[in-house]
C-alpha cells in the first residue's frame, strides 16, 4: 500500500535538514502520523537521536505507536514506544516515542535541553490545546537558547499554514494532496427542535436503510452516546459500538477493526474519532454538529465542560472520515445556511492557566512574556493563576517556585489536587486524598440526579472496592480505582 505523504518526502526531508521549523499540511489518510515518522528516523542529521511525536489523545497515541511498531514487525516498546499519564511502554532501544501532550512539558522539567532528542513532531496541531501551545513555546525557547540543532515539525490537516508560517520567520510549508475519496455532504432542511438523541437516532436508521458500509456518529459526550445507544437497541443487522476516552483500551481497539461476522457497525463517538484514527469500514458520517469543550469559569476557579457548536475545521475533519477507504456520505444535522466559526479558539484563551504558570515558574520563567506564543495567554488569567499558586504556597510573593511547588509540579494533576495530595501525605491521609482526587478528576460514577455530595461518591467507591453492590457505572468505577491505586502507591 502506498501513501500520498511519501510523494513529498524528499522535499520534507530537505527542509528538515536545513530549517529549524517545518510545517506539513496533509489530509486524513495521507500517512503523516502512521508512516512518515519511520522514514525520518534514520536521517543523518538526527545523529541517532530520538523523535518525539505529540498526539492530543491517549487512544491516538497508543494506536499510532502500535501501528508504527507493526510496520517494523515489532511490539510497541521496542524501536517505537509510547508515554502517557500513568502508562509508559518504552525501552533502551526506543528511538521514536509517541507521547500525549502533557508528557513533553514534564520531560523538559527533568531534562531542560532534551538531550538525546533530535526532532519534536506536533501532530494535529490545529487543535491548539493548552499543553500543545505550552510545549511548542518551550521547544522554541530550547532552540533559541540551548539547542539550535533541535528540529520541530508541525503537522495538521486543517491548519492555516500561511498564517502560521508568517509567525515563524517564514517556516517552509510542505503540502501533501492526500488520497481522500469524494464525500457527498448532506444537510438537514431546517433546525429541528427534536432532542438531539432522537434526531441522531432517526438519521442513523435512515443511513442504515439508504447507504452502504459502517456508520460513524459524532456526539458531544458520553451521556449522549449512552442515550443514542439505548434508542438504537432494537436495530437489526448492525452492532452499536461506543467510542470515547474512558472506554477500556481493548474495547476501543475492537471498534477500530472490521467485524468478522459481517454485521455493520454504528460507531457512536466523541471528538476522539476526529483525527489520527482509521476506523475500518466507515462509509457514512453523521455529525450532530456539537462538541464538548473545557471552559474555565474565573468566578468559581474551576473548569467545566460545555456543549458548543462544532467549528468548520472540525466539521471538515469529521466529514473526511467517510472518505478514507471509498466514496462516502457525510450527514450534517444542521441547515446549510447556518455558518460555523471557521476554526476552534485556542484553548489558552479560555483555559485555567494555573498548571501553565507553575510549569513555567519551575522552568525558571517568571514572566510569560519571555516566551514566544502563537497566541499569548491573557494577562488576567495569568494573574489569577499566580494568585492561586501563591495561596497554595507553590510560589512565593515574587512569583518564584517554592520547594512545595517543585514537588507539586512533578505530579501529573491540577495544582489544586497536587497540593491536596502532598499535604495529605504529610498527615497520613494519602488513601483518602487519593480517592478524592480520582473522584474530582474523572467522570461521575453515579447519576447526576443523585445530588452533588462527594461523600456519596466516596462511599460508592469504597463499597465497590470491597466487592459490595453499588449503583454506578462499572467502567468509571474501575478507572477511579485504577487512578486512586496509582496515587496510593506513589505516596506509600
Amino acid at each position: 500500500m502506498t501513501y500520498p505523504v511519501l510523494d513529498i518526502l524528499p522535499q520534507l526531508l530537505s527542509h528538515l535538514a536545513s530549517r529549524p521549523v517545518v510545517i506539513l499540511q496533509a489530509p486524513p489518510g495521507a500517512g503523516k502520523s502512521t508512516v512518515l515518522p519511520l522514514h525520518v528516523l534514520n536521517q543523518p542529521w538526527l545523529e541517532g537521536r530520538k523523535i518525539l511525536m505529540l498526539e492530543p489523545r491517549r487512544l491516538a497515541a497508543r494506536s499510532v505507536a502500535m501501528r508504527l511498531a507493526e510496520q517494523l514487525n515489532e511490539e510497541a516498546g521496542q524501536t517505537v514506544g509510547f508515554r502517557m499519564r500513568f502508562e509508559t511502554k518504552v525501552s533502551t532501544a526506543t528511538r521514536l516515542e509517541i507521547i500525549t501532550e502533557g508528557i513533553l512539558t514534564r520531560m523538559i522539567q527533568h531534562d531542560n535541553a532534551l538531550e538525546g532528542v533530535g526532532l519534536v513532531i506536533f501532530d494535529e496541531f490545529h487543535e491548539r490545546s493548552l499543553q500543545a501551545d505550552l510545549a511548542f513555546a518551550l521547544c522554541l525557547q530550547l532552540q533559541q537558547v540551548l539547542r539550535p540543532d533541535l528540529k520541530i515539525l508541525i503537522m495538521s490537516a486543517t491548519l492555516d499554514g500561511e498564517g502560521l508560517s508568517s509567525r515563524l520567520d517564514g517556516a517552509p510549508i510542505v503540502t501533501s494532496q492526500g488520497r481522500l475519496f469524494p464525500v457527498t455532504i448532506r444537510y438537514s432542511d431546517r433546525e429541528d427542535e427534536m432532542p438531539l438523541a432522537q434526531r441522531v437516532t432517526r438519521a442513523v436508521r435512515t443511513a442504515l436503510r439508504e447507504e452502504e458500509g459502517d456508520v460513524l456518529v459524532f456526539l458531544p459526550g458520553t451521556a449522549d452516546i449512552h442515550r443514542v445507544s439505548e434508542l438504537l437497541a432494537d436495530v437489526v443487522g448492525a452492532v452499536v459500538c461506543p467510542l470515547y476516552g474512558d472506554l477500556p483500551f481493548k474495547a476501543q481497539q475492537q471498534v477500530l477493526l472490521p467485524r468478522s461476522d459481517g454485521l455493520r457497525k454504528v460507531v457512536l463517538a466523541t471528538a476522539i474519532a476526529e483525527t489520527s484514527l482509521t476506523i475500518e469500514g466507515i462509509r457514512v458520517v453523521i455529525d450532530s454538529g456539537f462538541s464538548r469543550v473545557p471552559r474555565f469559569d474565573p468566578r468559581s476557579g474551576f473548569t467545566r465542560l460545555e456543549t458548543v457548536r462544532v467549528t468548520q475545521d472540525a466539521a471538515d475533519q469529521r466529514a473526511g472520515r467517510a472518505g478514507r477507504l471509498a466514496a462516502g456520505m457525510a450527514w450534517r444535522l444542521w441547515p446549510q445556511h447556518l455558518k460555523l466559526v471557521p476554526q476552534r479558539t485556542p484553548e489558552i484563551l479560555e483555559a485555567d492557566l494555573t498548571s501553565l504558570v507553575l510549569e513555567l515558574a519551575a522552568w525558571g520563567v517568571h514572566d510569560v512574556r519571555e516566551l514566544f506564543w502563537l497566541t499569548p495567554p491573557p494577562t488576567g488569567a495569568v494573574e489569577q493563576a499566580r494568585d492561586l499558586l501563591i495561596e497554595l504556597r507553590a510560589l512565593d510573593a515574587n512569583g518564584r517556585v517554592t520547594p512545595l511547588g517543585r514537588t507539586m509540579v512533578q505530579l501529573p494533576t491540577h495544582p489544586r489536587l497536587a497540593h491536596l495530595l502532598v499535604l495529605a501525605s504529610q498527615h497520613n491521609l494519602s488513601p483518602l486524598a487519593s480517592d478524592l482526587v480520582a473522584l474530582l478528576e474523572e467522570r461521575d460514577p453515579i447519576a447526576r440526579d443523585a445530588g452533588g455530595d462527594i461523600n456519596l461518591r466516596l462511599n460508592a467507591l469504597i463499597r465497590w472496592r470491597k466487592g459490595e453492590r453499588v449503583v454506578g457505572e462499572r467502567s468509571v468505577l474501575e478507572r477511579l480505582e485504577k487512578i486512586s491505586s496509582i496515587w496510593r502507591k506513589h505516596f506509600r
